[in-house]
């Protein structure tokens, strides 16, 4: 089989199948074709042909280039599963992956605010107009409902009108994996919902656009993009920090404090969306064994059971 024929095929199984999200379908997509592009300038186009030591040559070239082991590992992990995918249809199929290591990556925390400035960021010195524009208002909202309720980048760009619900005080978001999960969103978020709601009907108006279901619009009244976005918060950040601010560092901060405050793991990791312990752990500086102890302890549905003494929990 052809290479390109090859990834085209597991890409396009793998959307269909619904297991993983279009932004990870996406992204093994286009560590494949970059790994494509590599085998063909050496002159391979037969997906049977390549051997380890064709793999080894491709991530060593990529390292050479900069890429970050946690990229590296990433673009590996796209090659086993489309290895694994051809292997179902073809076990003949030799695997190159097989036997090749990978060295593990530092894990590198995500980036944090203290609760100084989260209270700074959300509520400036410099006071916005007392009749806010459409983008102010629309801005703040953004703020306010990655802080209140730790949303994804993602999460926050999908959301449609029907998604909040103000009598429950609720936001409806849909995670990863298509998974759908209902978190709180505090008084301000409403507030600022109020100033948006009718700036953002003003605008549909103005556009012919009354049927548009998202929430969050851009100037041209479609729907706010992730990359609008993670530039708006960017700007916001430098205006009101004097750094740079990404909209997972709101949701990594959120956690944070969350868990300071009421201590309660279990709801943290609900508040998150996570599917298990490990992932929270990567959200609260807190070491995995330490984070297992206390779900132990704490949640009916733990083991209770002591844990072994080990090196890795002394």
């Amino acid at each position: 089989m052809l290479m390109q024929e090859a990834v085209n095929d597991f890409t396009e199984t793998l959307a269909r199948s619904g297991r993983s999200s279009p932004a990870t379908v996406e992204a093994y997509h286009r560590d494949l074709q970059g790994w494509l592009h590599f085998m063909q300038s050496r002159g391979h186009q037969d997906i049977a042909h390549i051997q380890p030591g064709d793999l080894r040559a491709y991530l060593m070239a990529e390292r050479s280039r900069g890429v970050a082991v946690r990229s590296l590992r990433r673009r590996f992990a796209a090659l086993r599963a489309l290895y694994r995918h051809l292997q179902k249809e073809s076990p003949d199929l030799s695997n190159p992956v097989q036997g090749i290591i990978m060295p593990k990556s530092e894990q590198r925390l995500p980036d944090w605010l203290t609760v100084d400035q989260a209270k700074q960021l959300m509520d400036p010195a410099e006071k916005p107009s007392t009749t806010p524009n459409f983008a102010q208002s629309r801005d703040q909202l953004i703020l306010e409902l990655l802080y209140s309720s730790a949303l994804r980048v993602s999460e926050l760009a999908g959301l449609d009108l029907q998604d909040l619900d103000r009598h429950g005080g609720t936001v409806r978001v849909m995670g990863k994996g298509s998974k759908e999960r209902i978190v709180p969103a505090g008084k301000t978020v409403w507030r600022m919902l109020d100033l948006y709601l009718p700036l953002r009907h003003a605008l549909l108006m103005d556009k012919h656009l009354l049927e548009e279901n998202a929430l969050l619009l851009n100037a041209s009244a479609h729907r706010l993009s992730i990359r609008s976005i993670q530039i708006r918060m960017k700007e916001m950040g430098e205006k009101r920090l004097g750094q740079h601010i990404h909209p997972h560092t709101l949701r990594h901060s959120a956690a944070s404090h969350f868990l300071q405050s009421a201590g309660d793991l279990r709801a943290v990791q609900e508040y998150l969306g996570h599917a298990g312990i490990a992932t929270t752990a990567i959200y609260t500086h807190m070491d995995y064994q330490q984070l297992a102890h206390v779900y132990d302890a704490a949640h009916p549905r733990a083991r209770h059971t002591k844990r072994p003494e080990t090196e890795d929990n002394l």
